[in-house]
């Protein structure tokens, strides 16, 4: 079911594909309305003839009206208008994706920063199972490259970076991202039993991009939908869409596809926040409350140290005085130390991390 957030005097469309040429439908929606935009635009791959493989069997390559342009300098201006449209929709603190080949993506980098915008990344997505190089005389073709960037350099961008560790086991997300092509269920089919749309990108990518720089409730915009993945995957992750596709073939599967897509429950909508987006919880805050007294002593995780807490939230250990953190730092001869993981307090026999009371208190202050 469609439904609309109000900006100012207009209206947006949710969750709804829209017709049409893109950029005349992005300069129809009010201004700066749009959280994140992902483009997956044509590559302009310039085909020369068929491709075919060892036995002859020709290849389903990107031959389609829609990736055609006349010159370099065509698609230079078709890129410029798009991004521009783009830009406008963006509120002050959104962000846009940008996925290509290397036979566009550099053009298109160069048009970002023309435009404005101020590049965040880049990230390579390495296909785990890419297409063969079949003529043997290039490498394989095994990655593309996504360009992430914010609307202006000041622009305070989403980054949920605690909850892209969490989904690499604990590790922090780096710029290379090894994720299959779309194959075997996945892999939407048209009537004839043929690939519905030529360079259909998985649900893990986009799963990984809107958890990673989008929150429940935002508004995603993609203005080259084909056959809807960004749609079906903000769906299930309870984000609020637009898209924008010309191709009747393509909006007849993306709908269809969409609409069998289940949202996930609220809790499981939850990610790992960002630690500096949690309220701030002074050492002294734990003084006042009587969780910790003044006079009682606390340890180093390592067991080598140890330190009084004093009236006013500091520390006192072997003459250095400070804040948790800089008595740690100086005792371990360190230039920093985060003190909220450094030291423990002893309850029933057993060494707890100070940490444990913080994470009470700001329990306390969400709920």
């Amino acid at each position: 079911m469609t439904k609309t957030k109000t900006q100012g005097a207009a209206a947006l469309p949710l969750n709804t594909i829209l017709d049409g040429d893109c950029i005349k439908r992005m300069n129809s929606l009010p201004e700066a309305s749009i959280d994140l935009i992902f483009a997956d635009p044509p590559y302009n791959l310039q085909l020369k003839g068929e491709l075919h493989r060892p036995d002859n069997s020709q290849v389903d390559a990107v031959d389609d009206h829609w990736d055609q342009f006349s010159s370099f300098a065509a698609y230079d201006t078709f890129t410029r208008e798009w991004l521009k449209a783009a830009r406008r929709l963006l509120k002050p603190d959104g962000a846009i994706w940008v996925i290509g080949s290397y036979h566009n993506i550099f053009r298109v980098g160069a048009a970002l920063q023309d435009a404005g915008y101020w590049i965040l990344n880049d990230v390579v997505w390495r296909k785990s199972n890419p297409m063969p190089n079949f003529r043997g005389k290039r490498f394989t073709n095994a990655h593309e490259t996504m360009i992430w960037a914010s609307k202006s350099e000041g622009g305070k961008y989403t980054f949920n970076y605690e909850a892209l560790k969490a989904l690499n086991e604990g590790i922090q997300m780096r710029s290379d991202w090894v994720l299959p092509i779309c194959t075997g269920h996945e892999r939407l089919k048209d009537d004839k039993g043929d690939k519905a749309h030529p360079t259909q990108k998985p649900e893990s990518l986009l799963h990984r991009v809107l958890v990673g720089s989008t929150n429940p409730g935002d508004v995603v915009l993609d203005p080259f939908f084909g056959t809807g993945t960004t749609g079906a995957v903000a769906k299930m992750l309870g984000r609020d869409f637009i898209g924008i596709e010309r191709e009747p073939a393509y909006r007849a599967v993306a709908e269809k596809r969409i609409a069998k897509v289940r949202k996930f429950d609220r809790e499981a909508l939850q990610v790992s926040a960002s630690k500096r987006a949690e309220p701030r919880v002074p050492f002294g805050q734990l003084v006042e409350r009587g969780m910790l007294r003044p006079g009682e002593e606390l340890y180093s995780m390592n067991k080598r140290f140890k330190a009084k807490v004093r009236a006013d939230g500091t520390l006192i250990g072997s003459d250095v005085k400070g804040s948790i953190h800089q008595v740690g730092a100086a005792l371990e001869g360190a230039p920093s130390c985060n003190g909220w993981t450094y030291w423990c307090f002893k309850r029933d026999g057993k060494t707890v991390p100070i940490d444990v009371l913080r994470q009470q208190i700001r329990s306390e202050m969400q709920g």
